[in-house]
């Protein structure tokens, strides 16, 4: 094994990010902005890139989902032993929390690629003996507790993950901050910048030198995503780390806000599709905000299926998915088989779990998302009678997704859908898998035939489960936002839902506009096609690869970092 001492012989980019979906077992990830994390980190291993990763270790994982029959999710912890995954690193660091110093040590994991390139990550932990008890907890639980726990561990993620890749003699060519949850680190580079200036008589504290070294990535355009805490908190929590009136001058004066923070002491900053950063530039005039859209790891979200067709007619597609365009070499029946085939093992999953037998001749549709207000999955439930009208015996449903235990909203809307599938009474099929995680959703969404999100525009930044989609050949049927308005033909990669919006704030009341369209282009487009003209709809599905995933993977995500950001 390679010893940890041989990443440090060249300076990396430091991926800090409080979430990342590396394997399921791993449980260090709530939805995509942790599994679009650990894509970016494989990417890297594959391409070559030094890169490093840091990150929380989440001792109690993000939390275990159960669903009552009425609908009424519970959540439990969702424990996991570090020990048996990790290498602990013989280097610790200090923290001051409420004027406590908190010790931080650091496990290691090495994401290996085939190619044999490698990127270690790092998990901080501070369930350590010495500290207070209080504080061996702070790394425990993803997205939990209250605002002074998630500013503790933000402190720990952003000034302890600095101070542990200097303590390990990391070199730091670039810090890459995946969201403002790492954005503290900046301070520690604020007070290295001052530190530098005293001594050669230069202003003080100089932003742009910081500036310089750091890339931040915003991801959404929803209020909660977007950390800010009240300084009273701050003063309490992180000291005097640096002055008060600095703090205020980058972070913000009526409050600490950690998007702010990264905005300004950010060189490179980008949102994750077009769209957004037309809307995060309208939440924060002033900056100039660039485009990336994010991607997905071609070899990790290709089902087995399409991974053993890929390599008998694409070798060297999961290095180089450009190669994907040329999909029509792939005869049309084998790629229905392998489709086939994702659609009976997903099916097989599903009876073992609910005691649900769905019929694999039948047109199914899957929708898994965190189950958050604005993702609105229960529209299609707008109109059961039209939905009955359209789908009996013709439609099966299969949803899941997870709803933060404090989001009474997202509770409400799971309920609604486990209401409205009862409601449909076995006439239309449907079934929701509990627990949503990379595992499930492995099976689940190359085993559907259609692929429907249904946020509100524009919040949906991204959505990279679209693209997941797309390269197992599931088409997608989708409102036109995030990733979707760039890789969206209609009746040639997938359908739109609803009017195109050139609004960058929230489209609110067309929930009925939207649920027509929907219900419209599924009885009058969708339906017809999948059943009358099965190499038409093969045709689409050829489509969804060639033409979208293709493009929208990790790979081509990457080297636009680096050309773009990593390198200047």
């Amino acid at each position: 094994m390679q010893n940890w001492q041989t990443f440090t012989k060249e300076s990396r980019i430091a991926y800090f990010t409080m979430e990342i979906g590396i394997t399921n077992d791993i449980p260090t990830y709530s939805g995509g902005l942790g599994v679009l994390a650990g894509d970016t980190i494989k990417s890297a291993a594959d391409l070559n890139l030094p890169m490093i990763g840091v990150t929380l270790v989440s001792r109690k994982g993000y939390f275990t989902q159960k669903i009552a029959a009425d609908g009424t999710q519970s959540a439990y912890p969702l424990p996991w032993s570090p020990e048996r995954r990790l290498e602990l690193l013989p280097v610790k660091t200090l923290v001051t929390i409420e004027n406590r110093d908190v010790k931080v040590q650091a496990w290691l994991y090495r994401v290996k690629s085939p190619n044999g390139g490698v990127v270690p990550v790092i998990f901080l932990d501070t369930n350590i003996p010495g500290n207070a008890e209080e504080d061996q907890g702070i790394t425990d639980h993803l997205y939990g507790g209250d605002l002074a726990y998630r500013l503790k561990q933000e402190i720990v993620l952003g000034i302890g993950g600095y101070r542990i890749l200097a303590a390990l003699g990391f070199q730091v060519r670039k810090y890459h901050m995946n969201e403002g949850h790492a954005a503290l680190l900046t301070l520690e580079l604020l007070n290295e910048s001052y530190r530098h200036n005293k001594l050669n008589d230069e202003t003080p504290w100089n932003q742009h030198k910081v500036a310089e070294q750091c890339i931040f990535t915003t991801h959404t355009p929803v209020a909660s995503g977007h950390d800010h805490f009240p300084y009273p908190l701050v003063e309490q929590v992180l000291g005097p780390l640096v002055p008060l009136d600095v703090l205020k001058q980058f972070g913000g004066t009526e409050e600490l806000n950690l998007t702010v923070l990264a905005l300004k002491l950010s060189g490179f900053v980008n949102g994750v599709a077009k769209k957004h950063r037309e809307v995060s530039t309208a939440i924060f005039p002033g900056f100039k905000i660039h485009a990336i859209t994010n991607g997905i790891h071609p070899f990790t979200w290709a089902s087995p299926f399409f991974v053993n067709l890929y390599n008998d007619y694409l070798p060297g597609w999961a290095n180089e998915p450009e190669v994907l365009v040329r999909i029509d070499a792939v005869p049309d029946e084998e790629l229905w088989d392998a489709h086939f085939g994702a659609k009976s093992f997903l099916f097989q999953y599903v009876t073992e779990e609910t005691g649900v037998t769905l019929d694999p001749e039948i047109l199914t549709i899957g929708f898994a998302r965190r189950a958050t207000a604005y993702k609105r999955g229960d529209l299609i439930f707008s109109d059961i009678t039209r939905l009955l009208k359209i789908g009996a015996g013709r439609l099966q449903l299969i949803f899941s997704g997870k709803a933060h235990p404090h989001d009474a909203a997202g509770k409400e809307m799971i309920r609604r859908i486990i209401e409205g599938t009862h409601t449909l009474g076995g006439m239309v099929k449907a079934v929701y898998l509990e627990n949503y995680n990379m595992e499930i959703a492995s099976k689940m969404i190359p085993g559907v035939d259609l692929w429907l999100n249904t946020p509100m525009r524009p919040l949906e930044a991204s959505g990279t489960s679209g693209m997941k989609a797309a390269l197992n050949g599931v088409p997608n049927f989708s409102i036109l936002d995030g990733w979707w308005i760039e890789g969206h033909i209609e009746g040639v990669t997938g359908w739109s839902i609803g009017a195109t919006s050139s609004s960058t704030a929230p489209d609110r009341n067309h929930d009925a506009e939207d649920a027509l369209d929907l219900y419209h282009k599924l009885e009058k487009l969708i339906i017809p096609l999948y059943y009358n003209d099965r190499p038409g709809w093969i045709r689409l599905m050829k489509n969804a690869i060639g033409k979208n995933a293709y493009y929208f993977n990790t790979h081509s995500m990457m080297r636009r970092y680096v050309t773009e950001a990593y390198i200047h």
